[in-house]
């Protein structure tokens, strides 16, 4: 029996993300176990990161973090930029939403898949709390999907920033749990 009306987003957990930050191996393990989760459950699960075309003909001059992002890359390296990290399970028939900017839904397919599988509960994990994260709660709740935020399989370069966010501000929009508090009715 699939649980069809739940997916857990799997955002930015790319190699040319979690290079940023010092400490990976207790996110990368919490999300991960996420996964398996979500597996054993029946839930979707969609991998989201940020991805481009080569040359990132999509990053506009007026953006600025993306146009430094873009003097980074070259069409050589986008491609292990944009790799998943190889202890996340990924799976061959995984579904995987390349976005162009912060929010899960902004540049990609997310809602039209969601839309399709007729997936209605949102699951977080994910860098940065206060980058994709954050986004994506907010937009997703703006279009009315009940969310759960898996608190130690989201992280930040600042530890401060992420307990404000996972005590004060996502509980009002969300349920936030730990992985193994995470449940499905």
């Amino acid at each position: 029996m699939e649980n069809k009306q739940t997916a857990l987003l799997v955002m930015d957990m790319q190699m040319g993300i979690l290079k940023r930050f010092s400490e990976t191996a207790d996110i990368i393990k919490n999300v991960a176990k996420a996964i398996e989760k979500a597996r054993a459950n029946n839930i979707t699960v969609i991998f989201v990161r940020v991805g481009f075309q080569k040359g990132l003909p999509e990053v506009s001059p007026n953006n600025a973090k993306f146009v430094a992002l873009k003097a980074q890359l070259t069409d050589d390296n986008l491609d292990a930029y944009m790799k998943i990290h190889p202890e996340i399970d990924l799976q061959e028939n995984d579904i995987i939403i390349n976005k162009k900017r912060i929010s899960a839904f902004s540049g990609s397919d997310l809602e039209m898949i969601l839309r399709a599988k007729n997936i209605q509960n949102l699951a977080l994990a994910g860098v940065a709390t206060s980058g994709v994260v954050l986004s994506t709660l907010r937009e997703a709740f703006d279009k009315d999907y009940q969310l759960t935020v898996l608190a130690d399989a989201c992280t930040d370069s600042s530890s401060e920033v992420h307990n404000f966010l996972i005590e004060k501000i996502f509980p009002t929009q969300a349920k936030v749990v730990p992985v193994e508090g995470w449940s499905f009715e």
